[in-house]
């Protein structure tokens, strides 16, 4: 069933998700060669917890830590570690929740480390374009597959490989609702778009094959033949006079200046 929330619900989810987006702005000033993806998980949920927030993915199926942090061919779900040091030229994928005034925002965006190779930008920068062209077809009246085949099409024309068995979901009270939000399909097809639906777009986008492996930890994700993978993430309304992004890159983007994607 999905559920369709109302301008003051929309309200709250747009305040739950604006804290997502200062969180990563917090975690964008500590991204550096040295750093560990723990001390990274610290600094999120101390920075979450301040602003009268919980982190949404502590705890949630079981998952130890407060944000998710997948290095180069971790596609997503990776957990924080002391052993996970980043380095020169590595890329971040960050995800992060909260959960505020009993909504929940959710947000992701891949980090450089330094400075990464052209190829690897290229990546990040497709990724990212993709997920705005599939907001851009978020339209009250148009279909989910409208929005997965504009990310499809867009990162296979540039001979990226999108990831199947991962996809965008529903938002609401809880994390994951109605309806899956897949990164690729057939323009007409899918779930008819409703003012009030509120729906995170993901584009999991790979350098090589799209063919990924489940690690034993029972969370992580990465990619089989182990080249890049890149991850970015809003949370939309739809809404009658167009989709209204909830969540925020411009804290990060103030912090990174000329190096953000």
């Amino acid at each position: 069933m999905i559920y369709l929330k109302t301008d003051e619900e929309i309200e709250l989810m747009y305040e739950a998700n604006q804290l997502v987006g200062k969180t990563l702005g917090e975690l964008a000033k500590h991204i550096a060669p040295g750093v560990s993806t723990l001390q990274l998980d610290k600094i999120a949920e101390e920075f979450i917890r301040d602003n009268g927030a919980v982190p949404a993915f502590l705890g949630y199926a079981g998952f130890p830590n407060s944000i998710c942090t997948s290095v180069n061919e971790q596609v997503v779900h990776g957990i924080p570690s002391s052993k996970m040091i980043l380095k020169e030229g590595d890329v971040i994928s960050i995800d992060c929740g909260t959960v505020l005034n009993g909504f929940v925002g959710d947000s992701a965006y891949t980090f450089c480390v330094g400075e990464v190779t052209p190829e690897v930008m290229s990546l990040l920068k497709t990724t990212k374009e993709s997920l705005y062209l599939g907001i851009q077809r978020a339209v009250e009246g148009h279909r989910l597959g409208d929005i997965g085949n504009a990310v499809q099409t867009y990162c296979e024309s540039h001979r990226y490989s999108v990831v199947r068995e991962l996809v965008g979901h529903g938002i609401g009270r809880k994390m994951h609702e109605e309806p899956e939000v897949p990164n690729y399909g057939r323009r007409g097809c899918g779930s008819l778009l409703r003012s009030g639906m509120c729906i995170c777009i993901e584009p999991m986008i790979n350098m090589g094959s799209k063919n990924v492996v489940f690690e034993k930890d029972g969370w992580t994700v990465r990619t089989k033949d182990r080249k890049p993978s890149a991850h970015f993430e809003h949370c939309i309304a739809i809404r009658p006079e167009g989709p209204r992004i909830l969540s925020s890159f411009q804290f990060l983007e103030d912090v990174l200046g000329d190096k953000a994607i």
